[in-house]
């Protein structure tokens, strides 16, 4: 191990914690501040821009606004929300499964927040714990964009794994992720059912239904209304606080959506479906002459020219507003992705492109012997980032360059990617513990402590074996 190595990956480590602690476009920042040394300090030759991962990600992100400011969100969650509610007594495993196909459907997991109050809704008249449902469907959105077609997540992965010698395209990938993943919801929902004690028997909750401070499930249930606090407090959905005793329209009442929303939607998923059918079957794609060889359209391409298609076929069917399309959520996120994901993998390429023998010879026969430390170091890098586009391109690098099987990488990414909630501190983490007026959902005061972090680990490790056993299997 030389000086330069290992000054170098100080340089690394050093760089992914201050872009962590400074959040958001400050991660894409640190990491061209890396890339800098590593060129003009160490003399390293720049390694290569994640040119096309950004490329992806600002087409699919781009429609995708175009989709959410014609209602085309507003339709999917009216649409979710009619399914949670079809099912009540099995909303553990409904509400995360209905959760996890809009996910991956949208490529973004910001679609859970106005389900939750849905959840909540449907869980507390039928006298179940609300930590249940909302746990399991939060977390489940850490996974979801490993197997999304349309995620930043995905489009980190692809450009990775989707060239010569590993050849794992995108129909590969979901066919390892999207079984995993599946599996991984249904384990924790069981899980989950029973951990906890009952909402009948949770003495704190009784006691803010003897207090007054809750309407009792079966009042609620009598007038499929919503329970609300007395002092309006939580997350009630409207301006004055409902009075005890009394009980407003449930919560999927107020969710409305109109047709040009629908519209969008329904366009947006034929996207989908569309580059999705082109991975699979590449003599649907054109085909060029390069050199003395014919070579299909790489899905790179493809992605981008579908969703920009559908982004226009969005304006006509739909008819947004594009000067709102900047002000959109999905916009914002997607950007603040990019802009991480370019500095961060730019700062690992450079890196791993100086000491690719060395992590070959050393680093490779580490993770060969012990082939969970792949999976732990993305798991802790989403867990310090929560980010899992910056997770993908930091660690799956490595992981390709140490020489292990791409299908057995896949997999167990998949699941590490769940690292993310290990922490309290993301948004649909706190929106939850908001929206559950019983207090069941907790963010705890430990780090550690808090509601979601069993769900988590069950669904991490379920996926990564499953993910890692497909992989190896089949791939």
């Amino acid at each position: 191990m030389s000086v330069s190595f290992v000054l170098e990956a100080l340089v690394v480590l050093g760089c992914i914690v201050m872009g962590t602690r400074a959040g958001g476009v400050g991660v894409g920042l640190w990491g061209g501040l890396g890339t800098f040394v590593l060129v003009f300090v160490f003399g390293e030759a720049p390694g290569a821009p994640p040119a096309a991962a950004v490329a992806i990600i600002l087409a699919v992100v781009t429609t995708a606004a175009l989709m959410q400011a014609a209602g085309g969100i507003d339709w999917m969650v009216f649409v979710a929300a009619k399914v949670i509610e079809s099912r009540p007594k099995q909303i553990t495993l409904i509400a995360p499964l209905t959760a996890f196909a809009f996910c991956v459907g949208a490529g973004t997991g910001n679609i859970i927040y106005p389900l939750m109050p849905v959840i909540y809704d449907v869980a507390y008249r039928n006298h179940i714990r609300p930590s249940r449902p909302l746990t399991v469907t939060v977390v489940q959105s850490g996974i979801a964009l490993a197997a999304s077609p349309v995620s930043a997540a995905m489009a980190a992965m692809l450009t990775l794994t989707d060239v010569a010698p590993y050849n794992l395209g995108l129909t590969q990938i979901l066919a390892i992720t999207l079984p995993a993943c599946v599996i991984g919801i249904i384990v924790t929902s069981l899980v989950v059912n029973r951990m906890w004690a009952e909402l009948d028997d949770d003495p704190e909750v009784q006691a803010k239904i003897a207090s007054g401070e809750l309407v009792a499930p079966a009042a609620v249930l009598a007038t499929a209304g919503a329970p609300r606090t007395s002092a309006g407090g939580g997350a009630s959905d409207d301006a004055n606080p409902v009075p005890v005793g009394e009980a407003a329209a449930p919560a999927s009442a107020a969710l409305t959506y109109t047709p040009a929303g629908r519209r969008s939607a329904l366009a947006f998923f034929g996207g989908v479906i569309a580059i999705v059918l082109l991975g699979l079957f590449p003599g649907l794609r054109p085909s060029f002459t390069v050199g003395e060889e014919t070579v299909a359209l790489d899905m790179t391409n493809t992605i981008v020219l579908v969703m920009f298609v559908v982004g226009v076929l969005i304006l006509f069917v739909g008819k947004p507003d594009v000067r709102e399309v900047p002000e959109m959520s999905v916009f914002k996120a997607g950007m603040i992705s990019a802009i991480a994901l370019f500095g961060i993998a730019w700062l690992t390429a450079t890196f791993i492109a100086a000491h690719e023998t060395f992590i070959v010879e050393t680093v490779g026969a580490w993770v060969t012997s012990w082939t969970f430390l792949f999976a732990l170091a993305v798991f802790m890098v989403a867990a310090l980032t929560t980010s899992q586009s910056t997770a993908t391109r930091t660690i799956v690098p490595i992981g390709l360059a140490a020489g292990l099987a791409p299908g057995v990488v896949t997999g167990m990414w998949a699941g590490a990617l769940g690292g993310v909630y290990t922490l309290p501190a993301n948004g649909t983490q706190i929106a939850a513990a908001n929206f559950d007026l019983t207090g069941t959902t907790k963010l705890g005061t430990k780090l550690l402590d808090h509601s979601f972090f069993v769900p988590m680990l069950v669904l991490s490790v379920t996926t990564i074996v499953v993910g890692a056993v497909i992989g190896a299997v089949f791939f």
